[in-house]
């Protein structure tokens, strides 16, 4: 039987045994790699190069929107499922947008885990039951579609960019963990408030909360 590679992406330790302890009970799944950020999640898929990654949407450092484009645009094979505690139209649609196939509430059985993981390999896309329902009645376009333009228009550096600030990092810290110049970092943040009409950092905070890119209950330092 040909196994189906699966890279686990989530930071909370906790949840991420979980899920590799029910994944080890099917004979046909094999967790071949975890990652505790979304960075981490981008260089282990590129090395381990797995069927389906199976990404926390909220991830620190690169939040899984990004991470899910990263993924799909380095290795466009790769199925990525969406997880959430969330079940907000904002967040499926942004997921879809980024190239996601799936997206699971994270308070879901095991069995929906397995049998989603089984058919976004197969080229099919799964939903919790539902958000199953709800995009079936508000008949959302498919996936791959950016459905909120302002998302969809940053680049990858200016979505990475978005997520330092709005958790609370300064120019200073933005360009190390990137490894670019306080200078880029500082054009990058005049690009960012120019395209979303935003003229403050509490602004890009709040929009990165709003877009699913950071969660509310992440602890913010207003720089």
């Amino acid at each position: 039987m040909k196994q189906i590679t699966v890279l686990l992406a989530e930071d909370h330790m906790i949840v991420r045994e979980g899920f590799r302890k029910l994944l080890a009970a099917e004979a046909d799944l094999k967790v071949v790699g975890e990652a505790q950020t979304g960075r981490q999640a981008v260089a282990l898929a590129k090395k381990l190069r797995p069927a389906v990654v199976v990404m926390d949407i909220a991830m620190p450092l690169l939040n899984g929107l990004e991470a899910t484009r990263q993924i799909r645009k380095a290795i466009p094979g790769a199925k990525v499922l969406m997880l959430s505690a969330h079940s907000d139209d904002a967040y499926v649609e942004q997921s879809i947008a980024f190239g996601a196939v799936g997206f699971l509430l994270k308070q879901t059985s095991s069995h929906d885990l397995s049998r989603a993981i089984r058919e976004v390999q197969k080229g099919n896309t799964f939903f919790s039951p539902s958000i199953a329902k709800r995009l079936h009645d508000q008949k959302l376009p498919a996936a791959g579609r950016p459905l909120r333009k302002r998302v969809a228009r940053l680049s990858s550096r200016e979505m990475e960019v978005l997520q330092l600030i709005a958790e609370g990092q300064a120019n200073k810290q933005v360009a190390g963990e990137l490894g670019i110049s306080i200078k880029t970092v500082e054009k990058h943040r005049q690009s960012l408030m120019q395209k979303l009409h935003i003229h403050d950092v509490a602004g890009l905070t709040r929009y990165a909360i709003g877009a699913g890119i950071i969660e509310s209950s992440v602890q913010l330092t207003i720089v």
